[in-house]
């Protein structure tokens, strides 16, 4: 394996682990019921947005699956989630209101529906390719990408990643390689001369192979086997955790 100029790493699963929180969509039901409300709009009770923000949710994950089936495919806005994957048969104000404030409740959606923890090891492994010249960035699927980067501000280290490339903001969805494409441009650097380091083979290693990543490496979670669907691309080696790719890094230094 080559030894990486920069090294793009996935979010959930790579940088962190997730876990979901029980009651998160009852908790943003009472949110959107209060801005609903405010608006002037009481025509659906907590319990009625719940319920519909739990089937949009679920909607949402069986479309992510069946985007990674396709070569290159488009990200998912935060509008259209609200207005036709929650609120599809609200009256008419109520699915307004929520399309017009859909980016902010994508926001408090991220925010309240999982808890998440540094994974052990990535500030050793960011620092040590600080250390080495190799650059460290973020390249994820992401609802709403301001939750991931005010989680790395909290934690310090926003300032330790070179550049951040989240889907929602990009408009692009892994596997589409236009994802990975996009950071080595912010990089000045050839995908072919880079890590590609996710945790899913449906999306981050096809992903990785189709953009022409130096490596593709497959970094073990709880999600990497609840595969939708087998593929055939392979990744070019897996690790366990981050000190795991670090070791796997420093072969390539000495």
């Amino acid at each position: 394996m080559i030894s990486p100029k920069a090294l793009l790493l996935d979010f959930g699963g790579v940088l962190v682990d997730t876990a979901k929180r029980p009651g998160w969509a009852a908790e943003l039901a009472a949110d959107v019921h209060a801005l609903l409300e405010r608006a002037g709009f009481g025509g659906l009770t907590p319990a009625e947005i719940e319920t519909d923000i739990r089937a949009g949710a679920r909607a949402d994950s069986q479309w992510k699956d069946s985007t990674s089936r396709q070569y290159a495919p488009q990200e998912m806005t935060h509008r259209r989630f609200w207005a036709e994957f929650v609120a599809t048969d609200w009256p008419e104000q109520a699915r307004e209101l929520v399309t017009a404030e859909a980016s902010p409740l994508c926001r408090r959606m991220g925010e309240l529906r999982s808890e998440r923890a540094l994974r052990p090891g990535v500030k050793e492994l960011l620092a040590a390719c600080w250390a080495r010249g190799v650059r460290p960035a973020v390249v994820s699927n992401a609802l709403c990408g301001l939750v991931h980067r005010d989680f790395l501000t909290r934690n310090g280290l926003d300032g330790q990643v070179a550049v951040q490339v989240y889907s929602d903001e990009a408009g692009v969805r892994k596997p589409n390689p236009e994802l990975i494409h996009i950071a080595c441009r912010a990089l000045g650097v050839d995908p072919g001369e880079v890590w590609y380091v996710g945790d899913n083979y449906d999306r981050d290693v096809v992903c990785g192979v189709r953009a022409g990543a130096g490596a593709s490496v497959l970094m073990v979670s709880p999600s990497t086997d609840k595969v939708p669907y087998e593929v055939r691309q392979r990744p070019h080696a897996t690790v366990d955790n981050p000190l795991g790719l670090l070791r796997l890094l420093e072969d390539t230094w000495t």
